[in-house]
């Protein structure tokens, strides 16, 4: 027989799991000492969310960019969106993995929610505000910066799921009668 729709019970498990991905995303990307950004020519210079640096070979001069207004703000987006997905994370572990509490789904999205739109805000302020500041030529943003937006985008997608999933406490207890696609009867 073929089985219709997805394995609701095996959501208990991915989820979580998913929410555990965009947090070593965002630490990987709040983490990094190079990989926001970099020029186009020979890597003289680069930066992270934390400090940029010029030079060539061995001879580096990094400063500090916590000096400007807008990068404390992007730090202080990014690192509050990483401490409100650990709890989102613990939450869902205890809604999710032993017994199924719907009544905190719908909490987990909307921290979910919360955290998507923190670090919106600064992944937008930071390229925007870099350019600004230090514009000398062409720029590309790196693997680290692009962690941090896959740490966005998976957010955004279990917040979705975690808003939809109460419709589906049935199928997420097991408690649901199968339905099939086709019946031989």
């Amino acid at each position: 027989m073929f089985r219709c729709g997805i394995a609701y019970p095996r959501c208990r498990w991915i989820v979580p799991l998913l929410l555990l991905f965009a947090i070593i995303f965002d630490i990987i990307a709040i983490a990094a000492t190079s990989g926001w950004v970099e020029d186009e020519d020979a890597r003289s210079h680069y930066a992270n969310m934390w400090s940029q640096c010029r030079g060539r070979n061995n001879e580096w001069g990094c400063k500090t960019l916590m000096e400007f207004p807008w990068a404390q703000a992007v730090a202080a987006l990014m690192i509050i969106g990483l401490i409100i997905l650990v709890i989102a994370f613990i939450i869902s572990c205890i809604a999710l993995c032993r017994t199924v509490n719907i009544g905190l789904l719908p909490v987990i999205g909307a921290l979910l929610i919360l955290v998507f739109i923190l670090q919106v805000i600064a992944l937008i302020i930071y390229p925007v505000k870099f350019q600004d500041l230090i514009y000398e030529g062409h720029y590309y943003f790196n693997w680290a910066y692009g962690f941090g937006w896959g740490a966005t985008i998976l957010t955004l997608g279990c917040a979705i799921l975690f808003c939809c999933l109460p419709r589906y406490e049935d199928e997420l207890t097991g408690m649901a009668k199968v339905k099939y696609l086709y019946s031989s009867d």
